[in-house]
């Protein structure tokens, strides 16, 4: 028998069966993550026919949050904020932000339509000290008054209020609130790490202007709102045609013009304008069409607020990240994708942010190096093959997609609860819808999905009567133009 024929030697033999079975190990692997994957996709895709019940649905739960309140899905809440700028608002008006654990305060110097493009404004954005933020009501106001205090005795020669008139200014205030006119609100509950107790209850304005006051400042709160009316305010200056606008950041919201014939809640006398901005709080929407899969349930069972916000916890910022982590992690855990041995940091809820899982899906390098990088920095992971980096990708699209396709379904809703998914005869009606949002403003893929879904809805020709803007920084510039347009002067003019 010839050299070549010689049969292996034992350790030959042994070491071949332990390649085979490691390369069979390593299939069985693959072939386990990408059925997780292809499981995954299944639950949450969404066909435009399920889109358009979802966006029926949608406009059955605005008309029963108009009808009446509590208890419903979408609160639908009275805004009082019957006028939106026109662009014809002139004078000086300020802006206080309140939405986190930082607050900004501008100022603006409105010249009216034909000086729109060269409206001045100036900006201050000051961090709350930890213990505020869970102290007492006066601390916290006592100390914002007094920055807001220091912000006007910088006005220089561009900004100089009217002679005889008080300061107005514009309140963004991103909690939730019980709105009981255009300038007061009472606080529900702090949210984002503030506990202030005493607040609780209180009318926020009213601890604003006691603030204000004691600051000895002369200054008149003329509005209050949250960042989703602001961004519509702002819309609305610079383009007639908005009638809605989302927030797509870390949490999300719609807020829409209604007409106030059509609110059966609104009980009183109907506006000048005869209309009403409605602030839907739309996060809170849930509906058996929603395409939840069991990470959804988790994550929701697990969070500080179960059972609420569930149209929110699979399209918005905050969580997009978080799903992405649960799929990997049972990836890693049932078919050692990782390797034998689980990532620990893959097990910390939400270290896996939106931003890592944007950028990994914007990879466009030939060895998804983004992908490889982000996985060592944010999880510990190393010597990850392409194939696995690939396979991230898609799972990131997964996610992506699920949430922009539902937005659009949500925009949907609204434009056909104001007749606005149809071209009536002879019409040439232009509808604009004003977006914000950091997740919405560089999720390039995240964006340009919700676009397409939308035109997907709409069909070719409805579609060129529709378009969506990106509004930027309606909390702050939107509330000095609502001030402007809810000022106590207008009257007079």
């Amino acid at each position: 028998m010839g050299k070549g024929s010689e049969a292996c030697g034992p350790t030959t033999c042994a070491e071949a069966i332990l390649i085979m079975g490691q390369r069979l190990q390593s299939l069985g692997r693959w072939a386990g993550a990408a059925a997780i994957v292809g499981e995954f996709r299944r639950g949450c895709a969404a066909s435009t026919e399920k889109l358009r019940q979802v966006a029926e649905v949608m406009m059955e739960e605005m008309n029963k949050g108009l009808a009446s309140e509590g208890g419903r899905k979408l609160k639908m809440i009275i805004s009082y904020v019957d006028t939106l700028p026109t662009g014809d608002e002139k004078g000086l008006f300020y802006a206080l932000d309140l939405g986190g654990t930082n607050f900004r305060v501008l100022r603006m110097n409105l010249g009216g339509k034909e000086a729109r493009a060269a409206n001045k404004q100036e900006f201050k954005e000051v961090s709350i000290p930890p213990h505020l933020m869970v102290g007492n009501s006066d601390e916290l106001f006592n100390f914002i008054a007094t920055e807001l205090a220091k912000f006007v005795s910088t006005e220089g020669d561009n900004f100089r209020i009217s002679a005889g008139r008080q300061r107005e200014l514009g309140f963004t205030f991103s909690f939730p609130v019980k709105q009981n006119s255009i300038n007061s609100g009472t606080l529900i509950k702090w949210t984002k790490g503030f506990c202030i107790a005493d607040a609780v209850g209180a009318d926020v304005v009213v601890e604003l202007a006691k603030a204000i006051e004691r600051q000895g400042l002369d200054m008149h709160v003329a509005a209050l709102f949250n960042d989703t009316i602001g961004t519509l305010a702002g819309g609305r200056y610079y383009n007639n045609d908005v009638v809605a606008a989302v927030i797509l950041g870390t949490g999300t919201n719609a807020a829409y013009v209604e007409s106030a014939h059509a609110i059966p809640k609104l009980h009183g006398l109907i506006p000048k304008s005869e209309e009403m901005v409605i602030n839907m709080e739309w996060g809170n929407f849930q509906s058996s069409l929603l395409p939840l899969t069991v990470y959804d349930h988790l994550l929701d069972i697990e969070s500080l607020n179960p059972g609420e916000q569930i149209f929110e916890k699979m399209l918005s910022g905050m969580y997009l990240g978080e799903i992405v982590r649960r799929v990997l992690l049972r990836m890693a855990e049932e078919v050692s994708f990782f390797g034998h041995i689980v990532p620990l940091k893959l097990k910390i809820p939400f270290i896996l942010r939106t931003p890592d899982i944007c950028a990994m899906h914007h990879d466009t390098s030939s060895d998804l190096s983004v992908v490889e990088n982000k996985l060592k920095e944010i999880l510990g992971i190393s010597k990850i093959s392409p194939r696995k980096r690939r396979l991230i990708v898609v799972l990131c699209d997964i996610v992506a997609t699920r949430g922009a396709r539902l937005a659009a379904a949500g925009i949907m809703g609204i434009l056909k609860k104001l007749g606005r998914d149809t071209r009536r005869d002879g019409e040439d009606q232009k509808t604009v819808i004003a977006i914000d949002g950091g997740l919405f403003e560089h999720y390039t893929k995240y964006r340009q999905c919700l676009e397409s879904t939308l035109k997907e809805l709409l069909g070719e020709e409805i579609s060129k009567t529709i378009s969506i803007v990106h509004a930027n920084d309606g909390s702050g510039t939107g509330a000095a133009l609502l001030a402007a347009c809810h000022s106590r002067y207008l009257e007079l003019e």
